[in-house]
């Protein structure tokens, strides 16, 4: 009876050692809440998030990341990358502008499917080494960069890799765009 209690203890021991380093560096839960980025993903969808790749590489422009509110640390959002560091955005209405050293004219960001905002809307930021300005999928109930600023680079907890609820919609990388959406 003891040896199956010690293996029980090793087993144990086993998972905690293999479990707690991938839940705490790799990847983790994450549960959409709210409507923000409707059409790509929705109120319950179950992902699991990549933490590793941007500790290797930088977050690209259309990719949805998920981060810490800067103003509530403790809050995680669901959010996708319009302006890189160092750029300036400009928003008129539904079109978004983007200009940055390898576009010193701008140009027009085709943003690919989304929920349009409200028409008439003027906004503009120029954007610190380090920051990065975020919309959601769905801008009419989007609470993103417009209303609290630029996203500081170290917020960013990391990408959706697996979509995993609901299940008629599993996914890996969900939400991904290709280089040319991406500019």
């Amino acid at each position: 009876m003891s040896e199956s209690i010690l293996d029980f203890v090793k087993f144990g021991l086993a998972a905690v050692v293999i479990v707690i380093p991938i839940r705490l560096f790799i990847a983790q839960p994450f549960v959409v809440s709210g409507a923000s980025m409707v059409p790509t993903f929705e109120n319950g969808h179950y992902l699991i998030i990549d933490e590793l790749s941007y500790r290797f590489e930088d977050p690209k422009r259309g990719e949805v990341i998920v981060f810490r509110l800067p103003a509530d640390t403790s809050k995680f959002l669901i959010k996708r990358i319009v302006g890189l560091p160092g750029e300036t955005v400009e928003i008129f209405g539904n079109e978004i502008r983007i200009t940055n050293k390898s576009h010193p004219e701008g140009f027009v960001w085709e943003q690919g499917t989304f929920n349009k905002g409200r028409d008439g809307v003027r906004f503009t930021t120029t954007l610190n080494n380090n920051e990065y300005f975020v919309l959601g999928d769905n801008r009419g109930e989007s609470a993103d960069s417009r209303i609290w600023g630029a996203l500081p680079r170290e917020r960013i907890v990391g990408r959706p890799l697996i979509r995993l609820f609901p299940l008629s919609k599993v996914d890996v990388f969900p939400g991904e765009w290709t280089a040319s959406e991406a500019i």
